[in-house]
């Protein structure tokens, strides 16, 4: 199971690093999340933070020139460095 978190949200003022990330969507347990959205590096190393408590296997950043890129996992489905092949949701 894949879930997609936007724990990276389009802002039209520039992320402060006190500020906290967005609650976590309801993630399954054993599935692939995959956060994408623009952020600076650092919100990205804050949501690995975030979602390494989560229930989910593993968890992937979105790159749109390749794909969603695992960077962490608890489970032989998935290995860091591996690129899926996804779609992302259409936003609402």
């Amino acid at each position: 199971m894949i879930a997609f978190s936007h724990l990276l949200h389009r802002r039209l003022r520039p992320h402060q690093p006190a500020e906290p990330l967005p609650p976590l969507p309801e993630i399954p347990r054993g599935s692939l999340v995959i956060v994408e959205g623009r952020a600076p590096i650092w919100r990205y190393g804050m949501a690995l933070h975030k979602l390494h408590g989560s229930p989910a296997a593993a968890v992937a950043f979105y790159d749109p020139r390749l794909g969603a890129v695992v960077v962490a996992s608890h489970n032989p489905q998935w290995t860091v460095g591996q690129v899926v092949d996804v779609t992302l949701p259409e936003e609402k």
